[in-house]
């Protein structure tokens, strides 16, 4: 019963992410809902603001959706935006095995601090997180502001929806793949 469960699970993801990807977006399409998540993001917090506009780039994904039944998967396209400009599109996958059921959208964003971290990002054939690069994962302290040792870091991640910055969440083991569009 065990083995029959698993494999229901995991062509279940399979079937989710494919039919995410076979849906693709057009680039027109994923600008439109980066420009809104960064309308969204600077509402959550100034001191993120402050951030993104120092950035060397900023990877946006405006939804990024995770789904599972035993075995999870998450996907969502985006774009990275240097010097505020769009230069190229991204997904973002995962898989999970463990307790988990139901299905969650959220917003992330990875902010490329120095030159260096965006150059390695950029030239990477398919990065993962936690493995071509360390994500800190930015929280709010009193009076919306971030910690002073994450805003040092080279890449700073921020994961939220509507409802505000999502906290317990991590963006190790994602793979991150560019995108012909």
């Amino acid at each position: 019963m065990k083995i029959k469960q698993v494999f229901l699970g995991l062509a279940w993801v399979a079937a989710f992410i494919f039919a995410t990807g076979a849906s693709a977006a057009s680039k027109e399409e994923i600008n439109a809902e980066v420009q809104q998540t960064l309308q969204n993001f600077y509402k959550q917090t100034s001191a993120g603001k402050h951030l993104e506009q120092k950035a060397e780039g900023v990877l946006v994904f405006p939804s990024v959706i995770k789904a599972g039944i035993g075995v999870g998967g998450e996907y969502g396209e985006g774009a990275l935006l240097v010097k505020g400009k769009t230069v190229a599109y991204y997904n973002i996958a995962s898989a999970s095995i463990g307790f988990q059921l139901g299905a969650q959208a959220r917003s992330q964003i990875v902010l490329f601090m120095t030159d260096n971290a965006l150059a390695k990002f950029r030239h990477s054939q398919g990065w993962k997180a936690g493995v071509d690069g360390s994500v800190a994962l930015a929280t709010l302290g009193a009076g919306g502001e971030i910690d002073t040792e994450t805003a040092k870091k080279p890449i700073i991640g921020f994961i939220f929806s509507n409802k505000g910055l999502m906290y317990n969440l991590t963006f190790e083991g994602s793979k991150i793949t560019k995108l012909d569009k």
